[in-house]
């Protein structure tokens, strides 16, 4: 599968989209796979303010439960609700009706350590040889 390279991603398989100071943000193809079936996700309130780093999400799998950081500081202003009822989107459809939140970014100056497609397709390379 290919990676949109519209989008930006993290080192930690997530992608972002941003539109402005908003952005809205998902878990890669990569991570669907590593992660198995997905069975539930535990959102963050909207309006809750959460800097870098900060677990945001919470996905549960078959194989694991995983935090999902946030990319960058700012709130959430928007999340996925679809994915409440019918959480395998993230594994049927990761970089489209699978996506998680939507935040605004604080500092829209923090996405300078986004990665580009290319630099994250050589990520997943890296991964996929220690595999």
């Amino acid at each position: 599968m290919g990676y949109p390279a519209q989008f930006q991603y993290t080192a930690e398989h997530q992608w972002v989209e941003i539109k402005g100071r908003e952005a809205r943000i998902g878990i890669t193809h990569y991570a669907q796979g590593q992660l198995g079936d997905v069975v539930f996700v535990e959102f963050p309130p909207v309006g809750a303010k959460y800097s870098k780093g900060e677990s945001i999400v919470v996905i549960e799998s078959v194989k694991a439960i995983s935090d999902i950081p946030a990319p960058f500081s700012g709130t959430i202003i928007d999340i996925n609700t679809a994915l409440e009822e019918t959480p395998e989107l993230l594994n049927s459809d990761p970089h489209n009706k699978g996506w998680v939140i939507i935040m605004k970014m604080d500092d829209p100056a923090d996405t300078e350590s986004l990665l580009s497609v290319k630099e994250y397709e050589r990520l997943i390379a890296e991964a996929e040889k220690e595999e």
